[in-house]
């Protein structure tokens, strides 16, 4: 994901991706009952973002459950649908990431669990694993991803305050590995994005891999917990059989 502005996909287009991606991670258990919301956006100058709906089932979206807001989050399609609770959270990444194309969020079992161990520490590192390569900008599994965790709130306008604040003085604009990948709200879930909706999914998919990895490895003995020796430790049952 570079600097610049992102292609602006064909709302007809958006639409018929988001339910594929809401059928998708349904049925990957990342998006269950109601929870979750997507969005791209449609327009930069000014800013407006295609949005799932408030309280749809993201297995059976049609084609009415998405509202066009504007940058503070208000619908502005003339519709009476109410978009997602967590709209603004939408629109401030997309504002301040001039990159960003399309937000999605997710609600997986590990990432909750993992965003609600690890708010003490105010964030989750994961190191070594050869699936990092699939976040956008890096180039090798020997690195590091620092995953923000934000205590989880239910007044939108202050946990977009803070966000805005943690990434403040990021220039989102330079080239190469971006400052972040995405973000965990604490006992709820993750929240990425993505130069399109295409790169957006895939960073679910990445994010989803790697913290079912971490969950597990911290089950191990603690010998065993690191990549490295999760893999000799395969090659050693793989040879006892």
């Amino acid at each position: 994901m570079t600097g610049a502005a992102p292609p602006i996909p064909a709302a007809a287009d958006a639409v018929d991706q988001l339910r594929a991606v809401g059928r998708e991670f349904h049925g990957r258990s990342w998006s269950l009952g109601t929870s979750s919301n997507y969005s791209v956006v449609t327009a930069r100058e000014p800013l407006e973002l295609l949005v799932t709906a408030s309280g749809k089932d993201k297995s059976a979206l049609g084609r009415d459950d998405f509202v066009r807001v504007d940058a503070a989050g208000r619908v502005v399609d003339g519709s009476s649908r109410r978009s997602s609770a967590e709209t603004l959270l939408h629109c401030t990444l997309a504002g301040m990431i001039p990159s960003v194309g399309a937000v999605l969020h997710t609600h997986s079992v590990w990432g909750t669990i993992l965003s609600a161990a690890d708010l003490p520490r105010g964030g989750l590192r994961i190191a070594g694993y050869e699936m990092l390569k699939g976040l956008e900008g890096i180039g090798t599994h020997d690195t590091v991803e620092e995953v923000p965790i934000f205590a989880n709130t239910q007044d939108m306008v202050d946990l977009s305050v803070r966000v805005r604040r943690h990434f403040a003085g990021v220039d989102w604009t330079q080239p190469g590995r971006p400052a972040a990948h995405g973000f965990l709200l604490a006992g709820h879930g993750l929240y990425t994005w993505g130069g399109d909706l295409a790169e957006a999914r895939r960073h679910v998919e990445i994010f989803e891999f790697l913290f079912e990895c971490v969950a597990r490895a911290r089950m191990l003995p603690p010998g065993d917990r690191s990549p490295a020796a999760t893999g000799h430790r395969q090659v050693q049952q793989q040879q006892q059989q």
